[in-house]
């Protein structure tokens, strides 16, 4: 037993406190959102709460095994990886493929569903990393950057069909990487001029449902457009939590089920009703505490591709909090990207689960270089 844990001397036990506090509190928002007097712990009740209880258990116990196997390991498997992301992707595409929200990105077990796309997010880091690592030298070129959109691009193209959010977060997460390996600062402008130029093409290859959240976004007072009431509200939740919050299971938006997809996509407006200003700011600091550890860990880095991997999970988390907490807030459109490790659902906790027993390892693994 002592040699199962052992590993776990040399991570950085700070990570793991707030992901077990940022554990505990979606626990009890999950359980907020059934509870009815009484608190329900039947499966056919509390199956939300029992499945991400389970989640994090597995996930911890996954964080324990990614110790025992070195970052490295994956070093020179890119080309492997990179099938494994694209067919894995494909799987929605298959009979077991499910749509939800008027996307095709789930696939139905029977027991359970999963989302290909976030397994999908770790690997298209380690692709990055990879690729990123050795051919550094070639993104002081356009021809070298251009070779590295050919490399990430395809994996994005293939998650836009169906998940605008998750496409959005895997752009993010290259935009990242090839910055921090070093990309020039000119081209980076060009590309970014670039893509801004193409959004009117994209906007037109995207699905109905995808371009109403957009025109829902820029039409924020027509509640007649598809997210827009939902918004309205899940701001009105916000809002009436006050300073201090109407108390733990108090919430009444979330008790008349006023506050939209609350168990995953508006988990927060659940937060800040029930424990008010206070209690989303101590959220948004677990997660600031979190992006802080992880900007430590790239910092002491010992190789360009271990910091790679870092920067690619930092960003992944960094946009999705950012996403899903301004979109509570009418901040930024409804994209369907969930809360890391607070917003039910097992894939979402296991994936991030999975992210960060990475992060951790390659911290275990680091001593300070300078690039």
């Amino acid at each position: 037993m002592n040699k199962i844990f052992a590993p776990l001397k040399e991570v950085d036990k700070f990570i793991l406190i707030i992901v077990a506090l940022l554990g505990i509190t979606s626990i009890l928002m999950l359980e907020s959102t059934i509870y009815n007097g009484e608190l329900v712990l039947s499966w056919d009740g509390a199956r939300p709460v029992i499945v991400q209880l389970i989640s994090y258990v597995l996930g911890f116990g996954i964080i324990v095994g990614i110790q025992h196997i070195d970052y490295r390991f994956f070093i020179g498997l890119e080309k492997l990886l990179y099938v494994a992301a694209v067919l894995l992707l494909l799987t929605v595409y298959t009979p077991l493929g499910d749509v939800r929200y008027g996307s095709r990105a789930w696939i139905d077990l029977g027991v359970t569903t999963l989302q290909p796309s976030e397994f999908v997010k770790i690997l298209f880091v380690l692709i990055m990393a990879g690729w990123l690592s050795e051919h550094r030298d070639e993104l002081k070129t356009f021809r070298g950057v251009l070779k590295a959109a050919l490399v990430g691009g395809p994996i994005i193209l293939i998650v836009l069909k169906e998940d605008l959010g998750s496409a959005l977060v895997f752009a993010v997460m290259w935009v990242f990487m090839v910055f921090f390996a070093g990309i020039d600062y000119k081209i980076f402008i060009k590309c970014g001029l670039a893509v801004v130029a193409s959004i009117p093409v994209v906007y037109t290859v995207l699905d109905d449902y995808q371009k109403e959240r957009i025109e829902a976004f820029l039409h924020p007072d027509n509640l007649s457009l598809s997210g827009n009431y939902q918004v309205w509200q899940s701001k009105v939740a916000i809002g009436s939590g006050g300073l201090w919050g109407k108390g733990l299971f108090q919430g009444t938006q979330k008790s008349l089920d006023f506050i939209p997809v609350q168990q995953s996509d508006f988990i927060f407006s659940v937060v800040v009703e029930e424990m008010g200003f206070f209690g989303g700011a101590v959220v948004i600091a677990f997660y600031g505490m979190l992006m802080t550890r992880f900007t430590l860990i790239v910092r002491n880095c010992t190789d360009l591709y271990g910091a790679l991997i870092v920067i690619g999970f930092t960003a992944m988390f960094l946009f999705q909090t950012f996403e899903n907490i301004a979109m509570t807030m009418g901040m930024m459109p409804v994209t369907g990207i969930t809360l890391p490790l607070l917003s039910g659902g097992g894939t979402s906790v296991i994936a991030s689960m999975i992210a960060i027993g990475v992060v951790l390892n390659v911290g275990a693994n680091s001593k300070t270089i300078n690039f």
